[in-house]
């Protein structure tokens, strides 16, 4: 399929993604290449905190019944999507973010709070604002999944590849020359600047979305096929 549009980030974000561009008449393949499983985690004491850091819905998804211990602490959520998944886990959420999680870490920094921060393996740095204390708890992982060996011909039809993280534009350009495929065949529309560097150099198009949203994300790769006459709207 000329001008696909190839979704990789793990379930059920991929599914959330494909149908979100459905409702822009988007045609969205969801190749995930990475399932997310839940980590072993020790429970700290809830009133050594002040409020839960969640970056992720996983973090609800997964964080098992330990989550409960915690639920009477509020939630500062890096978005909607992780908001939602807080409140279906029992937690009343304070603050949802818009641009990223150092932006609701920052909207904290007029007082001095204690954070527990619940996260996976593979997590964006922070940056802490005078008086504010975090530590990390991480409760899931995303495990890396190999490229189909038959998506090489797939790879090379210049596709818009959606990426969501830095961890998956590295992993996606390894399996990519894992299985014979050119960067200059595939073009990248990536959520924001620190994931489009994470690819490295030498796609076909680059192109990063102007908030780091799936939304933002989305516009974005309806603006790239548009322009380029490919990936016709569906009917």
């Amino acid at each position: 399929m000329t001008g696909s549009i190839l979704c990789i980030r793990p379930e059920p974000g991929c599914a959330a993604s494909v149908a979100a561009g459905r409702e822009l008449r988007l045609e969205i393949t969801a190749l995930p290449l990475f399932a997310v499983e839940p980590v072993a985690w020790d429970v700290p004491e809830p009133a050594a905190f002040d409020a839960v850091l969640a970056g992720s819905a996983n973090a609800f998804r997964h964080g098992g019944e330990g989550l409960g211990v915690l639920t009477g602490l509020p939630v500062l959520a890096v978005g909607k999507a992780t908001a939602q998944a807080a409140e279906d886990a029992g937690f009343a959420v304070e603050a949802t973010g818009q641009g990223g999680l150092q932006g609701v870490l920052d909207s904290q920094a007029a007082e001095a709070r204690r954070l527990l921060r619940l996260a996976g393996e593979d997590r964006v740095p922070l940056d802490l604002p005078d008086g504010v204390s975090m530590k990390e708890a991480v409760v899931y992982r995303s495990r890396a999944l190999s490229l189909p060996d038959d998506a090489a011909g797939r790879m090379g039809e210049n596709p818009v590849v959606m990426l969501h993280s830095a961890r998956a534009a590295s992993h996606f350009a390894d399996q990519l020359e894992r299985i014979g495929g050119r960067r200059g065949d595939v073009r990248i529309a990536a959520l924001g600047q620190r994931i489009a560097q994470a690819a490295g150099p030498g796609w076909a198009e680059v192109a990063i979305a102007s908030t780091p949203s799936d939304q933002a994300l989305l516009a974005l790769v309806a603006q790239m096929c548009h322009s380029s006459g490919l990936n016709a709207p569906l009917s």
